[in-house]
Formats: structure tokens, sequence, C-alpha cells
């Protein structure tokens, strides 16, 4: 009986199979360990090692379902049948939740770089990384970005930040190769201080932020440049994802495009409740709104060299406060703003030596607000059609050549109302309305010498706009070094313009003389990489400004001798009287894996120092900012578990304005920007837990926003004076306290 049995065992082991392979980070890669890998249709479950392989032993014949999944990944599915005794190898590329699913590797020559290589100083934001930044309340891909090395937000309801002393305005937002105008869901036309990013941040594939000498195929910007890409849809399989939290609900789905699966789709609609959380947190103030949207994408490949992508978005917000009774005849009371984009790429690549790539896109903007009687307060439009396109050719392996050329057909109109005490007696404040056409291009040239240790980049553009007066010429160039095998020099030196606002061109407050702004970077960096994921890198940049429009005569000041109060017109006028420069120095340590750790540790100083030509005043700008600390780091615990902090800590901005403060009351004063709002520290904690079933994944998201419930200020308005104690009165709002919140997402 005992041969009996032993023979019955020795014949089962022989007749078992054998499953293994490897698992790799789709995004460069990287093995990744600890992922779980389970046979649906048996009790058969393993995790991968440290170096991405898997092995599950004794498997009986039979169809059986591969999935690997672990938190944070696109769960991955792959039917197959296991004949006895036969051994089955699988390589398997999971892909972050927030990019596209695919079965190839991009391959990167490192986790640092861009794609093109040609910018001396940005910064790569993706996957994971991105998702975690973005908060559950908000799930807004710009709030990720705020908290770069070198990027500065001390206000939780703005998505909008500044970036080395500079404000939003001077920052170029792309979206898939088209510089956008106002892609928020916010209050237009109004001072309140808050918005949300109308692209999905699970759409969107990569962001690179250019901080200083960005290249000359970027357009009419001065500060930086923020160069997001979204992602095609799943090209194998439809998937559908569900999500809801306090503030949003979701529905995404995506697959395949034709018979042959030549292309793909994929769409999202997005409802916010985020309205009601400031409503029961922030009663009182004017930035309780909730939007909706719908987005969508496809891609198709026409031939194996021509493609096109079609991207939509269509977004809508809203502003309801006329329940209130404390309202004044000038208070928001209602607000609508509506946000369209369409953008039409297509690209060509007859062979290795060139690449075209063209787009045409159209986007508008349209805003009402009204007050409490339902009087109008303010309207505008903008609307822009967009054709741009670039080439690249490869005169060989080490030497591209790009150049390229746009054109944007761009209306802009509006109008700005205050009523003096009743709704009869109505002023206008402002009106704008034109149209004007904004050309430019630019060629650019790269080298690679020396096996790789040298890599020099010259471009120029030129630039006109028809109502301008001027057809500026810019330039950049850079060079890299690598020393050994983990040292690396970096210098880069640019000129860049900035048109001023078409609704300023056409305004009485401005006027077509206006010239555009214009600015020159310089930065020099010294990067030492500790090993294939881990860098430290310390830069020191300056920019230097001009022809910036400023109003002199916008704030109410003491004026020498004799301390009289200077009291500024209703509409002071703007004018190119302002210059400055913006210089510092950034450190930051960071890691770049998909396995274990991940993060940053970044400080900046910076100072930015403006002078006025018309009152020939000297003051730091209005987002100088002298010391900046972001921190992020995220954690895979487990399989299913994984944990991230973030922190920021500014010194402070300026409070706009001649002011100071003695005790608890502020006064006038003879110099501008010298009162700082106080220091602003935030720490967010966050965990994501994931549940995969045989045909499903579900993934728990939980926040704490201001863990140390920090009491964190901002600036709200300007509420006049006393002109003779010289007493000012202001407002100054707190921002969120300690606040929980909470998301889940049921994948299929």
């Amino acid at each position: 009986m005992t041969l009996l049995v032993l023979a019955l065992r020795l014949a089962g082991a022989q007749d078992a199979g054998e499953v293994r392979g490897t698992v790799v980070d789709g995004r460069g890669g990287e093995a990744l360990s600890d992922v779980i890998v389970q046979l649906v249709g048996g009790a058969y479950r393993t995790t991968s090692d440290r170096t991405g392989h898997f092995r599950i032993e004794g498997v009986a014949a039979g169809d059986y379902v591969l999935t690997v999944s672990t938190v944070g990944y696109h769960l991955v599915k792959r039917p197959f049948h296991l004949n006895a005794g036969e051994t089955q190898d699988f390589e398997v590329v999971l892909n972050s939740d927030t990019l596209r699913q695919t079965t190839t590797v991009d391959v990167q020559a490192s986790p640092f770089e861009t794609v093109r290589q040609d910018s001396p100083d940005a910064l790569v934001l993706a996957g994971n990384d991105a998702k975690n930044l973005g908060s559950v309340l908000a799930d807004d891909p710009l709030r990720a970005v705020q908290n770069l090395p070198g990027v500065s937000s001390n206000n939780d309801f703005d998505a909008r930040f500044s970036l080395r002393g500079a404000n939003f305005s001077q920052i170029g937002l792309y979206l898939d190769g088209v510089l956008l105008h106002a892609p928020f869901d916010m209050l237009q036309g109004e001072n309140a201080p808050a918005s949300v990013t109308a692209f999905n941040g699970d759409m969107v594939e990569e962001m690179e932020l250019h901080e200083s000498a960005w290249p000359e195929r970027f357009e009419d910007r001065t500060a930086g440049i923020l160069d997001v890409h979204t992602r095609d849809g799943n090209r194998d399989n439809i998937s559908v994802r569900a999500s809801a939290s306090a503030s949003n609900a979701s529905v995404m789905a995506e697959g395949p495009l034709g018979k042959h699966k030549h292309g793909s789709w994929i769409f999202s609609v997005r409802k916010s409740y985020l309205q009601y959380i400031f409503e029961r947190t922030f009663p009182d103030t004017s930035i309780i709104f909730g939007f909706e949207d719908f987005q969508g994408r496809l891609s198709y490949d026409l031939t194996p060299h021509h493609s096109v992508t079609l991207y939509l978005l269509d977004s809508y917000s809203t502003l309801d406060r006329s329940n209130r009774s404390t309202l004044g005849v000038n208070s928001l009371a209602g607000a609508a703003y509506h946000y369209t984009l369409a953008n039409l790429g297509w690209r060509y690549s007859p062979g290795e030596k060139f690449l075209v790539s063209t787009h045409a896109a159209w986007m508008r903007e349209k805003y009402d607000n009204t007050n409490p009687t339902n009087n109008p307060l303010g309207s505008g439009f903008y609307g822009e059609w967009v054709a741009n396109g670039t080439a690249t050719w490869f005169w060989n392996s080490r030497l591209p050549l790009d150049f390229g050329a746009s054109v944007r057909q761009i209306r802009e109109s509006g109008d700005s109302f205050q009523y003096n005490n009743a709704v009869t007696n109505l002023q206008l404040l402002d009106h704008s309305n034109g149209d004007a056409a904004h050309s430019g291009g630019f060629a650019q040239q790269s080298w690679t010498g020396l096996e790789g240790h040298i890599h020099l980049v010259a471009g120029a553009r030129w630039d006109h706009l028809s109502i301008g007066q001027t057809t500026p010429l810019s330039a950049q160039a850079s060079a890299a070094f690598v020393l050994g095998d983990s040292t690396r020099v970096q210098l880069g030196w640019g000129q860049y313009v900035q048109y001023q606002e078409l609704a300023l061109l056409t305004s009485p407050l401005g006027g077509r003389g206006l010239l555009p702004a214009r600015s020159i970077h310089a930065i020099a960096a010294l990067e030492q990489r500790l090993g294939a994921r881990t860098r430290l890198r310390l830069e020191y940049y300056n920019r230097a400004d001009r022809d910036l429009t400023f109003q002199p005569l916008d704030y109410p000041r003491l004026l020498l001798p004799g301390l009289t109060v200077f009291a500024p017109p209703l509409n002071p006028p703007y004018v190119n009287s302002e210059r400055g420069y913006s210089r510092g120095a950034e450190i930051f340590l960071q890691r770049s894996s998909a396995n274990r750790f991940t993060g940053w540790l970044s400080y900046a100083y910076g100072h930015t120092e403006m002078t006025d030509g018309v009152t020939l005043s000297h003051f730091p700008s209005d987002y100088d900012q002298r010391h900046t600390v972001n921190i992020y780091g995220g954690y895979r615990i487990k399989p299913t578990v994984n944990l991230s902090v973030r922190s920021s800590y500014g010194s402070g901005f300026p409070i706009p304005g001649y002011l100071t403060k003695a005790g608890s009351l502020y006064y006038l004063t003879t110099v501008r920007n010298q009162l700082r709002m106080p220091a602003y520290f935030r720490t967010d904690l966050r965990i994501n837990k994931s549940w995969t079933g045989n045909k499903w994944k579900l993934t728990l998201y939980g926040e704490v926003l201001n863990v140390t419930n920090r009491t964190n200020y901002i600036f709200d308005s300007f509420n006049g004076y006393n002109a003779t104690t010289h007493q000012a009165y202001l407002t100054l709002d707190t921002m969120f306290p300690i606040l929980p919140s909470a998301g889940i997402v049921f994948e299929k």
C-alpha cells in the first residue's frame, strides 16, 4: 500500500506544471517586488521577490487567469491554459493607475530626465507620485506640482502656484502641445483665490515643470513652463473605473478602438461636491463653488507612420449664494464659468530621420457674475483658434534639428460694473473688446558628443502680435557635462517674451501701446547621482524681468514729507513701469523608485525685488518668499498598502500694499510690500489600501489634511483706512483646519 501511495504522488508530481515570470514597472522597466500574483481557477498565490521574479509550482493542468496586482497599479489579467507537466513563463508589465495600460516597457535613460533631454532645469512628475500629491479632497494634478522643489503655494484653495517669485500668469501651461489660457473651474473676473484644474488627473500621463532657461519651442511666457501630456486608453481590453469621495464622484472608461485595435478611447465624467465641504467649513467666504466636466481622448494609428488624436474637455463651474442675507449690492451672489477645449493632433514619422507633429485646437472661456438682485457685476468671453506644428530632423543620432511655427487667433471681451449704493446707480469699471493674431516660430539644434558626456543645445525664436508694436527675437542655449559616471554640471541661459493679455490691450486702463514683458534667465546646477535612482542637486538661478505691466497708483499710502495720505483713483492705469530680478539657490535630495521609498526633500532660498519707474520705489515682489521647504515621501508598506506624506513650509508672501503693523492694528506706511503674512506650514498624511478579486480591484484612499491642525492664513481684502489716524483695515481668512477625507475607486 505504501508503495502505491508513493507511486501516485510521484505520478502527480510529474503531471504538475509550473508558472513563473517577472513583474516590471511600465515606466522605466524597474523590477517590482512585493506584487501579488495569483491564479484564478485554483488556490495558487505568491508574491514577487526583490528582483521581480515569481514562481508557482505544483500547478495542476487546466485553464487559469493569471492576475497580478499591487496598490497604485492597474490590475493585469492574463488567461492561459496549462498542460500537464508544462512550464509557462510570463513577463508582466504593470502600469500606474494614472498611466496608460500597455504590455511594453517605456525605456528611459534616467527617471530624472525629460523625454527630449533639451531642458537644463526640468522636473518630471508622473505615476503614483502625481496621484498621491494631488490629494484625495481635490484630486488635482496642479496641486501635485505645488509640492515640487522651487514651487510656492501658500493657498489651500487655489490650484495655481508661484514659481521663483513669479505669478502663475507668467507660467505657461501646455496640454498636449497647446498653450492653454485659463483651464480651471473658478470664479473668473473676481479676486476670490479659488480654483480647481479642469482636466482630470487620472488622464494625465506625465508633467514636466521647466523652471528656468527652457527651450524656445515654448512660447509667450517669461517665468516657467508646465508641459502636461494626457494618456491614451487601453488598447487591449475595456475597463471601467468608478470613484467617489467627499468632494466628487466620477466614472472613467477606456478600451480599444477598431476591429484590429489600432487605436483606443478613454472618457471621464466628473461631478463635484466640493461646495458642500466649503459651505460647512467656510460659511462666509465667496469660494463656495461646484463643478462638473466631461473629458475624452481618441487615438488611432492610420498607418504605421500616421497617427491621430482628438482630446475634448468641457467644464462648467457655478456659485450660488443667493440665500445669504448679509450680502451687499456689490457682493458676488451668483457666478458661472464655462470652459471648452478641443485639440486635434496628427503625428507623422516617415522614417527614422524625420518626425512631424501638428495640432489644431479651439478653446473657449465664458463667465457671468451677478449680485444679490441678479444684476450684472461682470461678464466676459475668451476664444482662441490654434494651429501649430513642430518637426525634428536627425542629421544623425547625435545631431537632431527641431523647428516649428504656430498661429493663434484670439478674441476677448469683457465688462465689470460697480453699483453706488443702489442698483440704479451703475458705474462701468472696465471694458475690453478686440481680436488679434499671434504668430511665431523657432529653430533649435542639439548635439551630443564624447559618448554622451557632453550635450549642447542652442535655439532661437521670433514672435509677433498683430496689434503689438514689436516683433521680438529671443534665444536660448544650454550645456550639460557628465563627469565620470555620477556627476553632472548643467548650465543654461535664455531670453523670453510674453505679450500682454488682449483684454488689457483693448481696455482703457491699458492700451495698445503696452509693450510685451521680457525676461532673461541663467542657471548653473551641480548634480550628484547616488545610484541609478537617487540624486542630490544644487542649483543657482537668476531671472531679470523688464517691461512688466504695473499699476503704480493702485494702493493708498503715506507720502513724504508731512505724511499725508495718497488716495488712489478708482481705476488706476496699467503701464510698463515695473522691472526687477529674482535670484536664489535650491538644494534637493530625490529618490525615484517604484519599490519601497520614493520622494524628495528640498529647500529653496529666493529673493525677488521689483522697481517701479513711475514712483522710483523698490520693493519685494508680491510673490517674494525667502524660504520654502517641500517634502514628499511615499512607501509601499506591503502589496496592498501604500503610505505617503507631504509637507510644505513657506516663510510668507508680502501683504500687497503700503502697510505696517503695531500690535494687532494695521496702519498705512510709505514703503510697499514690507508687511508679510505669517509663515505657512501644512502636513498631509495619506494611506491607500487595495483589495483584489478575480476580475476586479477596489482601492480605498484615506487622507488627513493639516494633521498638525495649524492655523494658516490667507490675505482676502483691503477694506479701507482712516485718513486721520492712518489706520488700515484688512481681512485675513483662515484656511483648512485638520480635515479628514476618504475616497474609493472600483476598477473592473
